[in-house]
């Protein structure tokens, strides 16, 4: 059985009674056992949970399009990245601390997911505590990139992203606090959405950056993230940053902005054509474009990396062993460099030098990319300076790989959405692709500019193998 490739094929296979739930869990699994060892993607199979749940969906008479629409995710198999709780299934964080650590109590995500229908079918190898851009940083070993093994899949949400590529899971989820979503959808051909920080909720995700964190998940088309989004999205009572926001497309024409900032030494030519070819795509199908200036971005990597850190220095606080987990000892390296960094800039003597500073270019930040929104709808940019890189080509040097978040910071600090899309394949045969981003709440907006690229060019869902 050839596994659906979206959710209205799974959805439509089913009506038609072409393939069964359980047959869906058989098909995935089966892919995750012949190929998993080699690519190190889940670090948890659910076997029995999904196997469960899918017996009861086989237990209806039959399916119609009204019970999907009650049931946007039914029949839908997805793979959490390991930093969501999972009542009853391990959850690492990809970190040693955490290795034999059962939740008692599922993420909010997690649990709009499956009450919408979906099969649970495991969790996903990450870089621990979400540290990192190429899934290397993993204390089980990292992920490698389904479309060529010898490349990183991008990080930190790395086995969300290589899910996809192997057509391990339907939909995945992911977390970005500079990247994490968008990277490894942009090198795994994947589409996913970093959402405005207050649309969805974090309750039961695992912190790194309370200030930069969001959740989003990761799926083949525009339309299937989106159907995701809107399951995920709104208030829960259990994080206070979150408001159920209506988003109103002001305009029946819309006009992008191209900010000079991101297009300058250092991106890949690959990378720049690419993103060329689908403003060129766009202005075919009556979307404007327009050059505009966003002067202070250049600092935002060096100001996501003062508070970041310190962030996370207060954060992984309450990881010391006594409640549950193992110790601090079984922190791996890249934690601790963030946690010494961190501890260093709030400091006595330092605070102001480094953390107040950083707080107030980000405030600069924020109000030029406000101010650009009165102009145009949507931002377009890289979201990596190049294509994936080979798997340990830059763990010995730690600035260059943070340099691989330069284009990704901007949306975490400003709090906007960006919308990762796939768009082709470098001469090498890897994927390449460009964000979106939009004004707070606009995801809307950025579906609809998705959808109206991926039908100009015919963009069909592809996997590695």
């Amino acid at each position: 059985m050839k596994i659906p490739l979206t959710i209205k094929e799974t959805q439509d296979g089913l009506i038609k009674k072409e393939f069964s739930a359980v047959q869906l869990v058989d098909a995935y699994l089966e892919r995750i056992k012949k190929y998993n060892e080699e690519y190190n993607i889940f670090l948890t199979t659910s076997d029995e949970i999904a196997y469960s749940k899918a017996k009861k969906f086989n237990d209806l008479d039959q399916y119609t399009e009204e019970f999907f629409k009650e049931n946007p995710l039914a029949g839908v198999v997805v793979g959490y990245k390991d930093i969501f709780l999972t009542k009853g299934i391990r959850t690492t964080a990809g970190s040693k601390v955490l290795e034999s650590y059962i939740p008692p109590y599922s993420a909010t995500s997690v649990s709009r997911i499956e009450n919408a229908g979906a099969i649970p079918i495991g969790k996903l190898n990450c870089d621990a505590w979400a540290h990192g851009s190429s899934g290397e940083n993993s204390d089980f070993g990292p992920t490698k990139n389904p479309w060529n093994k010898e490349y990183v899949p991008g990080g930190s949400s790395s086995g969300s992203g290589a899910a996809l590529a192997a057509n391990m899971s339907l939909i995945t989820t992911g977390t970005d606090t500079c990247g994490s979503i968008r990277l490894p959808a942009n090198y795994c051909f994947s589409v996913a959405i970093k959402p405005t920080y207050g649309a969805v909720s974090r309750y039961g995700v695992i912190a790194m950056a309370s200030s930069l964190d969001t959740v989003g998940p990761i799926g083949r088309t525009v339309e299937d993230v989106e159907t995701v989004f809107n399951v995920i999205k709104g208030e829960d009572g259990y994080d206070g940053t979150v408001v159920n926001s209506k988003f109103e497309i002001r305009n029946s024409k819309l006009r992008v902005g191209i900010p000079k900032e991101f297009f300058t030494e250092g991106i890949d030519p690959e990378v720049e054509k690419t993103i060329t070819l689908g403003i060129e795509v766009l202005k075919k199908e009556g979307i404007e474009f327009k050059e505009v200036a966003l002067p202070s971005t250049k600092y935002a990597i060096d100001v996501y990396y003062v508070i970041q850190p310190a962030e996370v220095s207060s954060n992984l606080g309450r990881f010391d062993g006594i409640r549950y987990g193992n110790g601090r000892d079984s922190f791996g390296d890249e934690a601790k460099r963030r946690i010494m960094l961190g501890t260093y800039v709030l400091s006595a003597g330092y605070y102001d030098a480094y953390y107040l500073k950083a707080m107030k270019v980000r405030s600069k930040i924020i109000s030029e990319v406000d101010k650009v929104f009165d102009e145009v709808d949507a931002l377009i940019a890289p979201v990596a300076p190049t294509p994936p890189f080979k798997l340990g080509d830059k763990v010995s040097d730690p600035l260059t790989m943070y340099l691989t978040d330069v284009y990704a910071a901007t949306a975490n600090l400003c709090g906007i959405p960006s919308l990762a899309l796939p768009s082709g394949f470098s001469k090498q045969g890897l994927p390449l692709g460009f964000q979106l981003m939009g004004s707070r709440f606009s995801e809307p907006a950025l579906f609809e500019l998705g959808k109206l690229y991926h039908k100009a060019i015919d963009y069909v869902p592809k996997v590695a193998f």
